[in-house]
């Protein structure tokens, strides 16, 4: 059974906007992304997050050891146009990419002016597992007291995060996806803290 580019994308964008409007909140997509064939470049998530938000009014830009194999498949896939990760609309940093590459992401990419505050970049992080990472709290829009997350990943890029999305409206929107074909949202509104050792 191959991906219906109009009803799954749907459930799929619906999930999405449950992870972005309740931080912490695992969505699973593994229905939709059980449908693709698998790409060596890219998380089946990962694909089906590209073919959902790109189209050939925004652009991208991709971090990995593959990157010529990745970006050749997301123009193929949505005709967006590659730029600079400075100027990209979406950044997709994959599985293979460094944690000092990921934090360089962090620290280029656009957060947006207060004129136009949306004009800056939405981050989609490849990680091995959304379980089992250090333990995270969060706050904000969305979360009742304190939400948590697990992220696989190094802590380094909490700290750079919470400087570049230090003046509110401007900052920039995490999307994490793992292996197990799950998404994460972080936007720019949670305050993310790791957790405190008793």
């Amino acid at each position: 059974m191959s991906l219906d580019m109009v009803h799954d994308i749907q459930i799929a964008y619906r999930q999405l906007v449950d992870a972005m409007s309740r931080p912490g909140y695992l969505a699973d997509i593994t229905e939709e992304a059980g449908k693709l064939n698998p790409e060596p470049s890219m998380l089946p998530a990962t694909q089906i997050l590209a073919r959902m938000l790109l189209d050939t009014e925004v652009s991208f830009g991709v971090v990995s050891e593959r990157e010529a194999e990745a970006v050749h498949l997301l123009n193929q896939l949505t005709y967006a146009n590659e730029t600079t990760l400075e100027a990209a609309d979406f950044i997709f940093v994959l599985s293979d990419a460094t944690p000092e590459q990921l934090l360089q992401v962090l620290k280029s990419a656009k957060i947006g002016e207060l004129q136009d505050p949306h004009r800056s970049a939405t981050i989609i992080i490849e990680t091995p597992s959304l379980t089992g990472g250090s333990k995270l709290q969060l706050s904000g829009p969305g979360i009742r007291t304190v939400a948590e997350a697990e992220i696989q990943l190094n802590e380094a890029w909490i700290d750079i995060r919470g400087e570049r999305n230090a003046e509110f409206p401007l900052g920039l929107d995490l999307i994490f996806t793992d292996s197990a074909n799950r998404l994460l949202a972080l936007p720019r509104t949670a305050q993310v803290a790791k957790e405190e050792i008793r």
